[in-house]
């Protein structure tokens, strides 16, 4: 496995598993996606480099695109949650509560 490939896997895992064990705060939550997001967008643009085809020049612009949408959604999520819930802790947003 050669660096660049190692530096990109290393940090979708490292994102994934912030995502899985530090789940207190949705912001936090949020940040692991981007970082993962983040990941996958570099590593989509240099595999299209590495292709050389301009068939999939496209997926990389539209996948930061899907992502400048996720945060905005879950920003949105994060702002009216803390509005109705008073925190943005995870364990604050049980749906089973009355």
């Amino acid at each position: 496995m050669t660096p660049v490939y190692f530096s990109f896997t290393s940090a979708f895992a490292l994102g994934l598993t912030g995502l899985a064990f530090h789940r207190t705060h949705l912001l936090s939550a949020l940040l692991c996606l981007e970082g993962m997001m983040l990941s996958l967008f570099i590593a989509m643009a240099l595999w299209t480099l590495q292709l050389e085809s301009t068939a999939f020049s496209a997926a990389p612009i539209l996948l930061l695109a899907f992502s400048a949408c996720e945060a905005a959604a879950g920003l949105a999520l994060l702002i009216a949650t803390t509005r109705t819930h008073g925190s943005n802790q995870i364990k604050a947003l049980n749906l089973l509560k009355c």
